[in-house]
C-alpha cells in the first residue's frame, strides 16, 4: 500500500512509529486537500537539530511547496498528537481548514490543553479541530516511546 493509499490518520501513526523507531518523538502529520496527499512527515527534531523540526511544521513547510501559495485554506491537518503553541500558531497563519488530532497533550498541547490558541480574541483563523481520532493508537506509541527513555 502507498503513501497515497492510506487514510490520512493511519498514515500519520505510521510515520509517528518511524519517527520513534529513529529515536524521534513520535509524531507524524498528514496534509490533504480534497482526499489528495499533499504533505506526510514526522518529527525530524534531532535528525535536523531544529527543535522547530515539527512534524506538523514540516508538512505545512511541503504543503505549501506542493501548491505553491502562501496559504493551506481548504486543507486539514491529521496529526497524531494534539499541536503545541508554535503549531498551533503556523496552522492559524497558514488557515488551515480543519485539525484532526490523535493523543491530546495536556502537558504541552495548546489546541484543546494550556493555552488554547484558537479559542484566543487575538488568534485571526480558528480552524475546526477534531481530537481523539485513533487517540489510543497515538497515546500508546508515546507511553511506549517515553518508557524506553527512562
Amino acid at each position: 500500500m502507498t503513501q497515497q493509499d492510506q487514510p490520512p490518520m493511519q498514515l500519520a501513526l505510521a510515520l509517528a512509529q518511524e519517527a520513534a523507531e529513529a529515536g524521534e518523538a513520535p509524531v507524524g502529520a498528514v496534509i490533504v486537500e480534497n482526499g489528495r496527499l499533499l504533505a506526510a512527515e514526522r518529527n525530524r527534531m534531532k535528525a535536523l537539530a531544529d527543535p522547530t523540526a515539527h512534524a506538523e511544521l514540516l508538512a505545512m513547510r511541503s504543503a505549501l511547496a506542493t501548491r505553491g501559495t502562501g496559504r493551506l485554506d481548504g486543507c486539514d491537518l491529521y496529526v497524531t498528537l494534539e499541536p503545541c503553541a508554535m503549531c498551533a500558531g503556523a496552522i492559524a497563519h497558514t488557515r488551515l481548514r480543519r485539525v484532526y488530532y490523535g493523543a491530546e497533550d495536556p502537558k504541552a498541547g495548546a489546541v484543546d490543553n494550556g493555552v488554547r490558541l484558537f479559542d484566543q480574541r487575538s488568534c485571526h483563523h480558528r480552524p475546526e479541530v477534531l481530537g481523539g481520532i485513533a487517540g489510543d493508537s497515538a497515546a500508546q506509541l508515546l507511553r511506549k516511546f517515553f518508557a524506553r527513555l527512562r
